[in-house]
């Protein structure tokens, strides 16, 4: 195994603050990364692709929930989309490290495209059955187990390290600012078309990064020595992560969150058809707002020049004090404001949680860290989506949205005593020039904040 960057056994915080990271404490140009060409085509590509990714999302919840009128079908359908992943994720991890990015992900982003477009063939005749798709679904599920640590770790290799933190960032945003036009489109095809034009310009939209890999100079890689075939390296991967408390408490706490509190088309579809009474408009306005904060939250944490733990634990903290409060909103204008900061504090959870773990792992190691990290996190779908479908369906939406919330903020606080005790430290909770503080210090110290005035 190689002994890069983080291959060694990283305790729990042992500093002030938060533990060493690879990176020092300094902000940068918010778009450094689209300096480089080859992440520029990436990127441009992305924004199509991404676009065209949220018109089908919102699509195929709609189409759902029309066809059974059973907020815990949505879920099902969520759950098979995030299953293979779960299955199959660390295998997917091994083959990213023994394969090249670009091939890869040429294979995987054709695949997916197909799969829209049957999709919208289905729909668009007429022939569209529920069981159509969760096999969708399903198939998309099984190419996101390679796609998703492909394009992860590709990264990398398109900016080298120094600019990772603001390239992920980027990536997030870009992702997250589809999100305000996605859904806003998809809104008017359901409307005013069908769900049937959503799958099928989502398949169209594939040309666009399809083009931009084609495009790209490999001379201008910052390759990575690829893993060759041997035994044991699915079991090396999950050894390191053990080894790793930075890594694997980092992984533990976006699983709860992934599982539990990031099931927005079970809790907003039913709040927008339950609880408000509202249609397909109303549902595609919950998810705009949510893109707004959510853009804001990459975009300034594309200026971060670190990834702190104490940061990921307060953004998942307030991040299921938010859910909370907005399982309670009276009224709908209220709840749909509450999107805003929900999404910024998701965004914030995202991107730190990612951004950590790729500049803390071994680049020979990057691929199956990064399959764990994504099987975690979307993989627990097959869990909690049925189960907040179930909770919804039988105690109403504001029950399944609260519990969504509760664990995300418990998840949050027991990580956090975890690593503080891992690492020698307390948590120190208080004012500093008259804002709210929150610090790790070593257990033992007298060192606290100001008190409030």
């Amino acid at each position: 195994m190689s002994t890069g960057p983080g291959a060694h056994s990283a305790p729990a915080p042992d500093s002030h603050d938060d533990p060493p990271t690879p990176d020092t404490d300094r902000k940068t140009s918010m778009f450094a990364s689209l300096k480089v060409r080859n992440y520029r085509l990436f990127f441009m590509g992305q924004v199509v692709s991404n676009i065209g990714t949220w018109m089908q999302r919102i699509a195929q919840d709609w189409l759902v929930l029309s066809l059974t009128g059973s907020s815990a079908a949505v879920g099902i359908t969520t759950a098979l989309q995030f299953l293979p992943m779960l299955l199959f994720g660390l295998y997917g991890g091994v083959l990213v490290d023994r394969l090249r990015k670009r091939p890869t992900l040429l294979v995987t982003q054709s695949s997916m495209a197909l799969t829209a477009l049957a999709l919208a063939a289905l729909t668009l005749t007429g022939h569209v059955q529920v069981w159509h798709v969760y096999v969708a679904a399903f198939v998309m599920g099984l190419a996101t187990v390679v796609d998703n640590p492909a394009r992860q770790s590709f990264v990398s290799e398109l900016v080298g390290r120094d600019q990772l933190q603001n390239a992920v960032s980027l990536n997030s945003a870009n992702f997250q600012s589809a999100r305000l036009v996605g859904p806003a489109v998809a809104g008017l095809l359901i409307t005013g078309v069908g769900t049937g034009w959503a799958f099928f310009l989502n398949g169209v939209s594939f040309v666009a990064p399809l083009t931009g890999l084609l495009l790209m100079r490999a001379r201008e890689l910052h390759t990575v020595e690829r893993t060759p075939r041997g035994k044991g390296q699915l079991r090396e991967g999950l050894h390191y992560v053990a080894g790793r408390p930075d890594l694997l408490w980092t992984i533990v706490l976006v699983g709860f969150i992934g599982t539990f509190g990031f099931n927005f088309p079970v809790f907003l579809s039913a709040f927008a058809d339950d609880v408000f009474h509202s249609g397909a408009g109303t549902y595609s306005l919950f998810n705009t707002l949510m893109a707004v904060g959510s853009v804001a939250g990459a975009l300034l944490a594309a200026r971060r020049g670190t990834a702190r733990l104490r940061l990921l634990i307060a953004a998942a903290m307030g991040f299921g004090a938010l859910e909370i409060v907005a399982a309670a909103a009276p009224e709908l204008w209220l709840f749909a404001l509450l999107m805003v900061p929900i999404g910024l504090f998701s965004m914030t959870v995202n991107v730190t949680a990612n951004t950590s773990i790729q500049m803390s792992t071994d680049p020979a190691m990057r691929g199956r860290v990064m399959s764990l990290y994504m099987m975690v996190f979307l993989g627990g779908s097959p869990v909690g989506a049925p189960i907040v479908g179930w909770v919804t369906d039988t105690y109403g939406a504001r029950a399944g949205f609260a519990a969504g919330g509760t664990v995300a903020f418990l998840a949050a606080a027991v990580t956090g005593v975890v690593l503080g005790r891992l690492g020698g430290l307390r948590l120190s909770v208080g004012w500093h020039h008259g804002h709210p503080q929150v610090r790790f210090v070593p257990r033992g110290s007298r060192e606290e904040l100001a008190p409030a005035a």
